[in-house]
């Protein structure tokens, strides 16, 4: 099993491909950019059995319709950003853009709760971790020793909490309650720039 990062659209959104032997894959966080996103999956002959969102910020789920409707796979979010997908309010996407509204169509399945996950050959812990959006979450695999943080935890910092329904102390709840509980190993791929270390972010991030 391995994974790769694919930094996607004018915010450079980091889009995880986490694979097997036999090639097929979980998409993480298609944030836009689908076409390049489909060139780089077909051309590694990969086979995506679904695509999982930390969130539904318009930076994350740009390309999502494009990916499900080529492979028919489902898309898994939390239930409290299930409306997220087709509304560009809550999304961020009529501010942000400046009137480029991103519209998805529905999830397949909501996460309602955390659980732990498992499809095909592949298995997550999945953590509440919301704080930067009421919905965030975070897919632990324990195989790898890596955590899908989304835009929760970043090197040296955390994620933005200005935006509708962000939380600063309720983002910090869910990092040192959730993600700091993992083993000090732990590789955290965040949605956005280069990944770091659980230690690491215990003893030098300045915000925690």
């Amino acid at each position: 099993m391995k994974w790769q990062r694919i930094p996607l659209g004018i915010l450079q959104t980091n889009c995880y491909l986490l694979s097997d032997e036999n090639k097929e894959c979980i998409v993480i966080d298609p944030g836009e950019e689908g076409e390049k996103l489909l060139s780089i999956i077909n051309a590694q002959k990969l086979k995506p059995i679904a695509i999982f969102l930390t969130h539904a910020h318009f930076d994350h789920i740009g390309a999502v319709d494009s990916i499900r409707d080529t492979f028919h796979i489902p898309v898994y979010v939390h239930k409290k950003e299930a409306a997220w997908l087709s509304d560009p309010v809550l999304n961020g996407s009529e501010i942000f853009m400046m009137g480029k509204a991103v519209r998805q169509k529905p999830a397949d399945q909501l996460i309602t709760q955390e659980s732990h996950l498992s499809i095909g050959s592949f298995n997550f812990d999945v953590f509440e971790t919301p704080g930067h959006s009421p919905g965030s979450i975070s897919f632990y695999v324990k195989e790898l020793n890596v955590v899908f943080a989304g835009d929760a935890l970043f090197q040296n910092s955390v994620g933005r909490t200005d935006l509708p329904a962000g939380n600063h102390q309720q983002l910090i709840s869910s990092i040192k309650s959730k993600l700091f509980t993992l083993p000090d190993v732990t590789m955290v791929l965040s949605g956005h720039g280069p990944e770091t270390i659980i230690d690491h972010e215990k003893r030098n991030n300045p915000f925690l």
